[in-house]
């Protein structure tokens, strides 16, 4: 095990990351919606960390006794800021919630396990008490994935995976490493680097998501093109559950029956902990190149996308931009256009390692499909800025304005139907509201098959911002279902998506999950409400 010199600092109780990243929105933005969405001038602050309301610890003593015998008197928590700190995700309702003082569902208490052996026993022990858990990584969740659900059963507690924060053991022969659950992105990335590798996995929360989040919510990073999908990196998964453990996969591939890691990747922790990752890794790139292109309209990229990703010349990093993201992203002082206010849609390109040598094809096929290229500038800003969006959202929410994001994926020959429909839906429901949106939207993440649609919504907060977002959120997610998409590509269930689940899999699919959940789960204490119907 290597030691890390590093580690991620924990998150704001009421923001995205940490205060050192946020900023107060740029006067040009807010000036730019004001006069574009007829948001009203107004400071919209979070109240005060003591006007919290954190409701009384419900778990028994017998229990919180057990749980100590367990991981030490440390390893149990029951103060109101470690509670609060564990009371939800990080989406725009979460926090607005949080931003009003409300708290009252926060965990009865957070437990942090420091062994793959101490988290088999925690469970068997809260299944013996009843007691829900809710396994608790970075806490980046935007769908509800880790809010401290009592699923009917008197108390929860959030497990928090932070102590499990190991690179276990680096197979330089087979480029493979394990991980272990709770080691955090920039974490896994520092000791990687160290040995001259890197995972190659940056999706906008990787400054505080943990490789079990990854793993547990089917995770796709911002260089999906070139590295891929987290659940195509995972070799090899060590699983947690009331009634037992597993350890799948000891192979590069196996037809030894249906994959059982299929099962746990994407399980949001509703049929088991994962608590090591064995992942594929590759030699830290030693040339890193970038481009950017200008496209006459959202369309036409998009083919441009269509035709590299068929032809098998992708780089590292492919995202197109909306004609309205692009014009917002060039306003901002956070400029990936250069300061040249032209219209079109922005492509980002980024080539690392070996991807460096499709560099050519891929500028003669961009050219061909009706692309400028705009230079290395662009691309770089776009790069050194990347993970800035959700404090830029925060700092929107301090001015009066809601802004929330939502994704899907679809075929290439429904994109733009689908994309089309989810813009529709969105608007409709918020001018509905009286609150008109700017609806943005971009491709990052590409198949030969498809790709996905990431949308940013903006627009002025109504007297119920939550119940004004759920309202807008059940509308796209109506119109993403009938369009025959995913009701999310990488964001996961959770609870937001739920509801549509059935819908995607089908009946006898969820049929399917509920008797997985009753074997590995039979008391139904992991992650109650989340993932299955």
């Amino acid at each position: 095990m290597t030691e890390l010199e590093h580690r991620t600092p924990e998150q704001e109780w009421n923001a995205w990351g940490t205060a050192a990243g946020a900023s107060p929105v740029p006067e040009e933005i807010r000036t730019l919606i004001e006069q574009g969405l007829g948001v009203v001038r107004r400071d919209t602050p979070s109240v005060d960390r003591s006007a919290v309301r954190v409701g009384e610890s419900r778990l028994p003593d017998d229990v919180r006794s057990a749980l100590v015998a367990i991981v030490g008197a440390d390893g149990v928590r029951t103060d109101d800021d470690a509670r609060l700190l564990h009371a939800g995700g990080k989406s725009t309702p979460d926090l607005l919630r949080r931003r009003a003082g409300e708290a009252d569902s926060a965990p009865d208490a957070v437990v942090l396990p420091g062994s793959h052996e101490q988290v088999c026993e925690l469970l068997a022990r809260c299944a013996e008490h009843r007691v829900a858990v809710v396994p608790f990584g970075g806490g980046t969740s935007v769908v509800g994935g880790v809010e401290p659900e009592r699923g009917g059963f008197a108390s929860v507690i959030a497990l928090d995976l932070r102590l499990l924060d190991g690179l276990l053991e680096l197979d330089a022969e087979s480029q493979t490493a394990t991980l272990q659950a709770g080691l955090r992105g920039p974490e896994a990335e520092q000791l990687l680097a160290g040995r001259g590798y890197t995972l190659g996995h940056f999706p906008q929360s990787f400054e505080h998501a943990s490789i079990g989040g990854f793993a547990a919510t089917r995770s796709s990073g911002q260089a999906s093109a070139g590295y891929g999908r987290f659940d195509g990196m995972v070799v090899r998964l060590r699983v947690a559950t009331p009634n037992g453990e597993l350890d799948l996969g000891r192979a590069p591939a196996s037809a030894a029956g249906p994959d059982l890691r299929q099962l746990f990747l994407g399980s949001e922790g509703a049929l088991g902990i994962i608590t090591e990752v064995t992942v594929r890794v590759h030699p830290k790139p030693r040339e890193v190149e970038s481009e950017a292109w200008s496209f006459p309209d959202f369309a036409t990229g998009a083919t441009a996308l269509r035709v590299l990703a068929q032809e098998g010349a992708l780089p590292t990093v492919a995202r197109l931009s909306d004609e309205a993201e692009t014009m917002i992203n060039l306003a901002t002082v956070h400029d990936v256009g250069g300061g040249e206010r032209s219209g079109g849609c922005l492509m980002i390109t980024r080539y690392e390692g070996a991807r460096t040598s499709v560099r050519e094809r891929v500028g003669e096929l961009l050219a061909e499909s009706g692309g400028t290229t705009l230079g290395a500038g662009p691309a770089e800003k776009w790069d050194h800025g990347r993970y800035h969006g959700p404090y830029l959202r925060d700092a929107l929410l301090d001015v009066n304005a809601l802004v929330e994001t939502l994704e899907t994926a679809s075929t290439w020959s429904r994109l733009e139907e689908t994309c089309n429909a989810v813009r529709e839906a969105l608007t409709e429901s918020l001018q509905a509201q009286g609150t008109p949106p700017l609806v943005m939207c971009h491709i990052s993440h590409v198949y030969p098959t498809g790709a996905s649609l990431y949308f940013t919504v903006a627009c002025g907060r109504g007297a119920d911002p939550v119940s004004q977002w759920r309202q807008a959120k059940r509308a796209a997610g109506d119109a993403i279902s009938r369009s025959g998409a995913t009701i999310t590509h990488h964001h996961a269930v959770g609870l937001d998506h739920r509801e549509w689940l059935t819908d995607e899999i089908g009946e006898l699919g969820v049929a399917v999950l509920r008797a997985v959940k009753s074997t590995v789960d039979p008391s139904g204490v992991l992650n109650p409400g989340k993932l299955i119907p």
